[in-house]
């Protein structure tokens, strides 16, 4: 096996980067464009993964190749671009967004740490990610997931792209991950703020629905705490708002496929409140860090057209913790937890070095 070069290193002369700690913060990821074209190579990344789909390869290539990648390209690109902004994609500006003002919070708390976002599918890709902080000289790397909740399908997808990528390194950096933070006091607290704030701009509605993202049925029997820790999250912001289990529903969307996943399902649900006669909801989806494809076009339209077609009257979308300040002091906070035992004391090379990745990060999320 042929390893990748390592970056040049003059012997007796050690390289001493302004910060030797990194955090690589992880998302599902976006297509490049809102388009069939865009759409077809990241969704051939993304629906290729095994650990998204448990399916024989041998069956899965040619249903993949020989239906879904003919037909789901086009009727994904309308979807993405319903939301799609100047900027780009919701997902993409969020994360980067997130992942500068972790870069600023952890430098004004004294850590000269790099941060650096990546995207499991699409771009920034992780190993292209990981292998630019080697460059760097970068020698430690806790990885951290935009996922609170632990799933297979998701966070260990991430953590197998790690794998792949340092399976082809010769000297491997250091490297931590964050399994989950769905019980975190302050992730927990920043989505009781976000309802709040809510609460007070725009009144209360008869139920809080909480919509999580779905999976396939059969990990919770296999042993994926998924679909614990989504409960979980639940209890704890319901007791952070003071509702009791009447007042608020846990619910879980984006299914594919026949086969039965988590449920109830989140728009059927919203249909059969409507009948029963409730006339308002609130929605939020507690599961997502940052606005996206599945909360703005599949919760905010589609989820919201059910429930007022089926005789709701008041469907109110809550946003995700995208910029709030809340949520990145409790980034922050998860960050700095995983990062204890590792040099990250900040000098005056590495506070330079960190504004000046928070200053490109930030623009990068406005561009």
């Amino acid at each position: 096996m042929t390893f990748a070069p390592e970056p040049t290193l003059t012997h007796g002369q050690p390289t001493k980067p302004a910060s030797a700690t990194a955090v690589l913060y992880c998302n599902l990821g976006t297509p490049d464009a809102p388009t069939a074209a865009a759409l077809r190579p990241y969704l051939a990344q993304f629906l290729s993964d095994h650990r998204v789909i448990e399916i024989p390869k041998a069956v899965w290539w040619f249903i993949l190749h020989g239906i879904i990648l003919r037909v789901r390209p086009k009727k994904s690109a309308a979807k993405y671009a319903s939301i799609w902004t100047d900027q780009g994609s919701p997902l993409k500006v969020w994360t980067a967004a997130q992942a500068a003002a972790l870069a600023a919070t952890l430098g004004q708390r004294g850590h000269g740490v790099a941060v650096r976002y990546a995207m499991r599918y699409g771009n920034p890709s992780i190993a292209s990610q990981l292998a630019a902080l080697k460059a760097e000289g970068v020698t430690r790397v806790l990885v951290l997931p935009a996922y609170p909740q632990y799933s297979g399908t998701s966070t260990a997808s991430v953590f197998d792209a790690v794998y792949s990528w340092a399976a082809k390194v010769r000297r491997i950096p250091e490297l931590r991950f964050v399994n989950n933070y769905h019980d975190h006091p302050g992730y927990i607290a920043a989505l009781a703020a976000r309802v709040r704030a809510h609460w007070a701009a725009n009144g209360r509605a008869d139920k809080l629905v909480m919509s999580f993202h779905g999976v396939p049925e059969r990990t919770l029997h296999l042993g994926d705490p998924y679909h614990c820790e989504c409960h979980k999250t639940a209890r704890l912001l319901a007791e952070q708002l003071g509702i009791t289990k009447e007042q608020y529903v846990v619910t879980f969307q984006s299914r594919f496929g026949k086969a039965k996943w988590l449920e109830p399902y989140t728009e059927p649900t919203l249909v059969a409140l409507a009948q029963a006669g409730t006339t308002s909801v609130d929605v939020m989806c507690p599961g997502f860090t940052g606005d996206c494809l599945e909360t703005l076009e599949e919760i905010s339209m589609e989820a919201r057209e059910a429930f007022l077609h089926a005789g709701g009257k008041n469907f109110s979308y809550i946003a995700c913790l995208n910029d709030s300040p809340e949520w990145q002091e409790a980034l922050a906070d998860i960050a700095a937890q995983h990062l204890a035992g590792w040099p990250t004391e900040a000098g005056p090379d590495a506070q330079a070095l960190a504004a000046s990745r928070t200053s490109a990060l930030a623009m990068g999320a406005a561009q």
